[in-house]
């Protein structure tokens, strides 16, 4: 069996559904660090009993995804490594293109493949098939330089869900590191699915709640409180009038959505940290 000087992180949130498809799609000689933010014990057994190049570790609280990342990145020991959403797969020998890939590139970064999902595409896949410089791309599967990595601390980990990818693509080139996508690397994204089916709801609603807070917090990191608020103010509107609307029609889920989505805005804005969890 051959070995890889790659080590792969899936951090994953009550995502057995889904998991053991992803972990059956690399290949034997890699390393995988699955990062399990919900404490399932179980999963946890199973998945080290039924595959000897896993290691499952429970956080002792839900970290979110790019806390989650930087943990199993801690333990990496190898020159390069690979985030995957746990609703990934990697398909057509992905791995071992990724190395011919490197052979071809100077220093870099980030390396990501393309997903058969065109809703999920990491760019529309062109007919030459050349790889790509970029400024950002998806976080569900990206090779990652680890000294380049080291260089910008990982993930900002303030980032509980959304932005986090495209806030470490920025950091990066900031750093003279470079983004690419290589359309030869495929994967399978099913796309929003990570989760188990049964906790669509809380998840959704989650959601919803980290995509403003992030939407603020990212443009206020990068560009500014006020260029932020300018940002945030018409999805702080939206939301309120949704809000009312849905609630005073008694459309109950409608109206919790778009009141997450008024309480993420207002905590980010009151520059309160992620707090908010799924209620589980």
């Amino acid at each position: 069996m051959k070995t890889f000087d790659l080590s792969v992180i899936i951090t994953s949130f009550h995502s057995r559904d889904k998991i053991f498809s992803c972990i059956e799609s690399i290949e034997k000689g890699v390393k995988v660090i699955v990062i399990e933010n919900s404490n399932d014990q179980k999963l946890k057994q199973e998945i080290e009993t039924k595959y000897q190049n896993v290691e499952c570790i429970l956080s002792e609280e839900n970290l979110g995804y790019g806390a989650g990342n930087n943990l199993g990145l801690s333990m990496v020991k190898t020159t390069y490594a690979l985030i995957l959403n746990p609703d990934v797969t990697l398909i057509n020998d992905a791995i071992r293109k990724f190395f011919l890939s490197i052979n071809n590139l100077e220093d870099f970064g980030v390396i990501a493949p393309v997903s058969h999902n065109e809703k999920y595409n990491n760019f529309n896949i062109a007919i030459d098939k050349v790889i790509k410089e970029v400024d950002s791309v998806k976080g569900f599967a990206m090779f990652l330089n680890m000294k380049n990595l080291k260089k910008i601390n990982f993930f900002d980990d303030n980032f509980f869900l959304y932005f986090e990818e495209i806030d470490l693509c920025r950091r990066l080139k900031n750093n003279n590191s470079k983004i690419f996508i290589d359309p030869s690397i495929e994967v399978n994204h099913l796309g929003g699915t990570s989760h188990n089916s049964q906790i669509e709801k809380p998840m959704e609603l989650s959601r919803n709640w980290h995509w403003m807070w992030s939407t603020f917090y990212f443009h206020k990191k990068h560009y500014g409180y006020l260029s932020a608020t300018i940002k945030i103010l018409p999805k702080l509107f939206s939301s309120f009038f949704k809000f009312i609307i849905f609630f005073i029609t008694f459309q109950k889920y409608k109206s919790e959505i778009y009141k997450h989505r008024l309480l993420g805005i207002i905590n980010s804005v009151l520059l309160r940290k992620s707090s908010f969890r799924p209620k589980l």
